[in-house]
């Protein structure tokens, strides 16, 4: 799920960074593993967006398909726990917090500072000496607040709490559009206010996570989020100075079956990135163009009736076995063979596409549905992403 900034918040974060210290417990090991929990919700899926919120899904056939991932962290002194999503599209941790100017509905207890004994405001250099942020996500969800300092806990599958004191996070005093199942978002991308990055240098900024379609996923940072071994696929990572705090992949060709349809001579051709890989965006977009070569490729392999939607490619079917396999080919040499489940949707007695159109003002997408049974490994200091094919739902 990727946010949109104004130069002005830019601004109160680089602010913020200055201010950020990273204190993650001493006694903590340098690897750590976290359950992750599946949610889908009934809502619309929050639309990838630079400068338009706009949702992506209202009135299609994608409508109720939206998937995230959630982890359990505690905040504060005593912890209370939340439900938050995980987003390698966002930079802060952040949760709804009292009192609350508007905030939405949600499972847990919202968090209140004033019960917590290591409860900080942050100082900025403005008027008030407050550390105000304000976040714009596509979908028109939205969060704004402040930044504080707290403690943050997480139960590792090893029983072992990674306790992390003066940490900043964000605390929403005025929020809207995540579901209720949600309590706030972990930030994993590059920037100094992501949970990665607070982790600490002994992590290395190292990543990891196995999606499963259904039940308990897992996420694991530092030594425990190396991935190696048979299948391992490593395509080339890349850092962009527009947005800077993304991951990158460069896609050089998807093939439909033994059809490869190569960027190479359109608008979208890069070698420096072309997408962004995330965790909180469920579908894969591809710019409109590009997007119909490939969906002209799957018609001509599919005999099946289409089913009548304008909006995506669909077909009456009772089997997902008639579709063709696809193929993403990424820089670094990274042939990413996916399964039909990563590329065709469900919806009883009818099979569409799992590909969205990223038109002129919106980012390319590698979504989280694509990513589903691989374990997806980041490495910052090799500059890569590694996927490994893994059935997710076993791993313990």
């Amino acid at each position: 799920m990727i946010m949109a900034l104004s130069f002005s918040l830019r601004t109160i974060i680089i602010t913020a960074f200055v201010l950020l210290t990273t204190t993650a417990s001493s006694s903590s090991p340098h690897g750590f593993t976290f359950d992750l929990i599946h949610r889908r919700s009934n809502t619309s899926s929050l639309r990838p967006s630079t400068d338009d919120y706009g949702s992506p899904y209202a009135n299609t056939v994608f409508d109720s398909e939206s998937s995230e991932y959630l982890m359990k962290i505690q905040i504060g002194t005593p912890p209370v726990e939340i439900e938050a999503m995980i987003d390698t599209g966002s930079h802060l941790i952040w949760t709804q917090c009292l009192p609350c100017q508007s905030c939405y509905n949600q499972v847990a207890p919202i968090f209140d500072p004033s019960k917590s004994s290591t409860y900080k405001p942050r100082r900025c250099k403005t008027h008030d000496h407050s550390c105000p942020y304000e976040l714009v996500y596509a979908g028109k969800s939205y969060t704004k607040g402040t930044y504080v300092s707290e403690t943050v806990t997480i139960q590792s599958t090893s029983g072992q709490p990674f306790v992390m004191p003066e940490t900043l996070i964000g605390c929403g005093h005025n929020n809207s559009g995540l579901v209720s199942t949600t309590s706030g978002i972990v930030g994993l991308n590059w920037a100094a206010t992501s949970l990665t990055s607070q982790m600490g240098e002994r992590f290395l900024g190292l990543l990891s996570y196995c999606f499963s379609g259904t039940g308990t996923s897992k996420i694991n940072f530092g030594a425990n989020a190396i991935v190696a071994g048979d299948g391992t696929v490593a395509a080339d990572m890349f850092r962009k100075t527009n947005f800077p705090d993304f991951y990158y992949l460069n896609l050089d060709a998807i093939s439909v079956g033994d059809n490869r349809i190569e960027m190479l001579g359109t608008s979208f051709y890069a070698t420096d990135g072309n997408m962004i890989i995330d965790s909180g965006t469920t579908y894969t977009f591809l710019p409109g163009s590009y997007l119909e070569q490939v969906k002209a490729a799957v018609e001509s392999v599919v005999t099946a009736d289409r089913a009548p939607y304008s909006d995506a490619l669909c077909y009456y079917s009772n089997t997902i076995e008639i579709f063709p396999v696809i193929t993403m080919h990424f820089s670094g040499g990274a042939d990413l063979v996916l399964y039909n489940n990563n590329m065709y949707v469900d919806k009883g007695g009818i099979f569409c596409l799992a590909l969205m159109d990223a038109d002129p003002i919106h980012m390319a997408v590698f979504g989280n549905r694509a990513q589903n049974n691989f374990l997806v490994g980041y490495d910052p200091s090799s500059m890569v992403v590694s996927f490994k094919p893994t059935d997710c739902s076993t791993l313990f």
